[in-house]
């Protein structure tokens, strides 16, 4: 993934000062995410160790089936107070109407749980 570069280039400004979180059905935890985004940066960037340590500290995981609402559940979960969190969907197209559908009504979206939550 080519997003983490990026992150890692805002971590060094002084941004993102909010949580990072992945989500996919990978099987990992939050170690192995971490670890992933380190391989990226090293790809695709080089390492700036305080501004990856930075952004590590940022990093949350969660794995999960994109067609399971427990995921979106627990996703809500992670964004704890988030006003208005952003969602950067790398993910193939067929799956955007099924995760955007999930994000709305797990209350993701509007950054609040949703009444059914």
């Amino acid at each position: 993934m080519k997003i983490f570069p990026s992150l890692q280039a805002m971590a060094k400004r002084g941004n993102p000062n909010v949580p990072v979180i992945g989500a996919a059905k990978a099987g990992w935890n939050l170690d192995q995410f971490k670890a992933r985004a380190k391989d990226s940066i090293e790809k695709h960037g080089g390492l700036d160790s305080n501004a990856f340590a930075k952004l590590t500290g940022l990093l949350r995981y969660v794995d999960g089936d994109y067609k399971d609402p427990t995921t979106f559940q627990t996703l809500r979960k992670e964004l704890k107070d988030a006003k208005r969190p952003a969602h950067y969907l790398a993910i193939p197209a067929v799956l955007f109407g099924a995760v955007v559908e999930q994000l709305v009504e797990s209350g993701c979206a509007q950054g609040k749980p949703s009444r059914s939550s």
